[in-house]
């Protein structure tokens, strides 16, 4: 069972692979299109989110794209998802009584608690999880030496 929408796992692909691949330039949203197979205008409105949210900073000029906006290993999961969360769902507020007053409350208590444990994991974490499973790495990654 999934738990997270699309966007939301769509985000934290995106950061780990700039996480990994944006040094000594920043990566440039058509090439981590490629890598997500992705069209470039997909990723756009969720990568001005996460610049938004200062997860990512955005380079401008002909060696521009994306980088991390602070050390992979401050950055949290559940800081990535709620960057692309905010507003889905807005306007959807047409439900009963019951779903208001009984199911809401639960599945926000759940919702929490997931969000939770996404704050347990870094950006760091999945970065060496990919590593370790040889996934996302190509022969030009260097090693990160932020501090």
């Amino acid at each position: 069972m999934i738990l997270l929408c699309r966007r939301s796992m769509l985000a934290l692909a995106a950061v780990a692979d700039i996480a990994l691949h944006a040094r000594p330039q920043p990566v440039a949203a058509k090439t981590l299109a490629g890598r997500l197979d992705l069209p470039p205008r997909h990723l756009e409105t969720l990568l001005q989110a996460l610049v938004r949210a200062d997860i990512l900073k955005g380079v401008r000029g002909p060696r521009g794209g994306y980088e991390l906006a602070r050390e992979r290993r401050r950055i949290s999961a559940a800081e990535v998802v709620r960057a692309v969360m905010n507003g889905d769902g807005a306007g959807a507020k047409s439900e009963g009584r019951f779903v208001a007053d009984v199911i809401s409350p639960i599945v926000e208590r759940a919702a929490e608690a997931f969000l939770g444990e996404l704050e347990l994991v870094s950006i760091d974490d999945i970065c060496r999880q990919a590593g370790e499973k040889k996934i996302c790495l190509d022969a030009t990654a260097k090693p990160d030496f932020t501090i």
